[in-house]
């Protein structure tokens, strides 16, 4: 559990599963992640982030806020997946429910787990990857001190030829000295 002023990045729980899917039917949430998530896809995507936990020490956690409890979405770290140029690799995420963006959250989120990373695994660089088009996460990546690595921008193998989601952007920020 990683707590900041204002938030608490955690395992995921049973809980957590209801406000997922409502967050990921988001037309607005989803616009460069691809179609809704159906209540058995945000149920299997919990397991997935559960066992991750189990396995590996840590996963995209569930965000909460530290003075209501309410669920934000998730953020964190986990191994970079198969078919990406960061397969492997400490992979930073997040994702955050419309009502929350602006307000510095992801930002707040981002940045503890960044720091979690460098306190507890040996990485020498944390990943991230998005669509080509997704400026407001791109914009965070730049925030955040990551830098664009053109030369690992890629079609992404998980998405259809003809899908407007599959060309994505590669960022890495390196362990400072």
């Amino acid at each position: 559990m990683i707590e900041t002023p204002r938030l608490l990045l955690r395992g995921w729980r049973e809980a957590d599963v209801e406000p997922w899917q409502a967050m990921c039917s988001d037309p607005e949430v989803m616009r460069h992640l691809g179609p809704p998530m159906t209540m058995d896809e945000a149920q299997a995507y919990v397991a997935r982030m559960q066992k991750m936990q189990t396995d590996h020490g840590h996963c995209f956690w569930a965000l909460e806020h530290r003075s209501t409890s309410t669920f934000l979405g998730f953020c964190g770290v986990k191994p970079g997946a198969a078919g990406t140029p960061i397969v492997d690799r400490v992979e930073i995420g997040w994702r955050m429910a419309r009502p929350w963006w602006g307000a510095g959250y992801a930002r707040e989120a981002a940045q503890a787990s960044i720091d979690w990373v460098w306190a507890n695994l040996d990485a020498q660089s944390i990943w991230a990857i998005t669509t080509h088009d997704n400026r407001r996460s791109r914009g965070l990546m730049t925030r955040l001190g990551m830098a664009r690595r053109d030369d690992l921008d890629f079609e992404h193998q998980a998405l259809a030829e003809n899908d407007p989601l599959r060309p994505h952007v590669t960022y890495e920020i390196e362990r400072p000295a």
